[in-house]
């Protein structure tokens, strides 16, 4: 984490930490079972496989580390905006800096209706932080305070380069599973059978090697998911303490959610790709619905974050 004013919480930091171990754990032992497959029944096929995966994959990753700011805001729509085009916006801004310490990010609008934020960069020099203009004529200024100095902290505390890294076992795992996939469907698996006992094992190890890769995959999918709730709420807690009204983070919490429950769902999954940025979930579950969506959220539920910013409240006035 950055030198900055932004408190920490060693609760939330050790499950971060548990969850980090854990996609540790897959990581390393995923690629200890696909050397052993390899060692074992080695073919040029199924090693061209796990070299693209593991090549791509980290272009993938660093291109996503790299640029992110630029990826983000070409998503959004968004355009930076200087102190004399948005004056409150960067007013408050200077105030949370100055509080948090740290360096100023370049400051962005987008130009949509639905009320969100999202800051992204892949250091504090290079971070940008960005509202939409329906957050803008739906909060006050406390309100948005609160929302801004949550966002910093995901600067603060280097979420972008720490969900990149959680990210790589991931992205290896579904290539490895499209490529071999592929390779089998055109006849890759299949080529030069009877021609060596190598070659001979070559399909049943690609099928081995999807197999693997979609439990990978999935467990790798789950983890993140719960590492991103978690950095979640880290970041409602710090930002709270910083401005020391975590009532006004909640009331803008319930603000942003209510009125993204009213827009159409079109409009929403249109802007679902920015959903692991956004300061509040583009599509939420509604109350009541029986589903497993809660796991596979990128964000804590409403009540949730309602909750632990009321603990927070009660810390304060004490």
């Amino acid at each position: 984490m950055a030198r900055t004013r932004y408190a920490t919480d060693k609760g939330l930091i050790a499950r971060m930490g548990a969850t980090m171990f854990l996609i540790g754990l897959v990581f390393t032992a995923f690629i200890l079972v696909v050397v052993l497959l390899l060692t074992r029944y080695s073919t040029v096929s199924n090693g061209g496989i796990i070299f693209i995966a593991i090549l791509l994959g980290g272009a993938m990753c660093f291109g996503s580390y790299y640029w992110s700011d630029r990826i983000a805001l070409s998503t959004a729509g968004a355009r930076l905006v200087t102190p004399e085009q948005a004056p409150e916006l960067h007013g408050v801004i200077d105030r949370l800096c100055a509080l948090a310490d740290m360096p100023k990010p370049r400051v962005a609008i987008a130009p949509t209706d639905m009320p969100n934020a999202f800051a992204t960069g892949r250091s504090s020099k290079v971070a940008v932080v960005c509202v939409t203009e329906g957050l803008l004529r739906r909060l006050n200024t406390s309100e948005l305070e609160g929302v801004l100095a949550h966002e910093m902290s995901h600067v603060a505390h280097k979420d972008v380069a720490v969900m990149t890294i959680a990210s790589f076992l991931g992205i290896i795992a579904a290539l490895m599973v499209r490529f071999a996939f592929y390779s089998e469907l055109f006849g890759g698996g299949g080529r030069g059978r009877g021609r060596g006992g190598a070659n001979q094992n070559a399909l049943p190890v690609i099928l081995v090697i999807m197999l693997i890769g979609m439990i990978v995959y999935a467990i790798s999918f789950l983890l993140i998911r719960m590492l991103s709730r978690y950095r979640e709420l880290s970041a409602d807690r710090s930002g709270a303490l910083l401005t020391g009204q975590p009532s006004a983070l909640a009331s803008a919490l319930v603000k942003v959610s209510g009125d993204i429950a009213r827009i159409p769902t079109r409009d929403l999954r249109a802007a679902e790709p920015l959903n692991a940025f956004f300061f509040a979930p583009a599509l939420t579950t509604r109350r009541g619905e029986l589903n497993m969506s809660a796991i596979f959220s990128t964000h804590p539920s409403l009540e949730k974050r309602l909750k632990e910013l009321d603990k927070i409240s009660q810390q304060l006035s004490r």
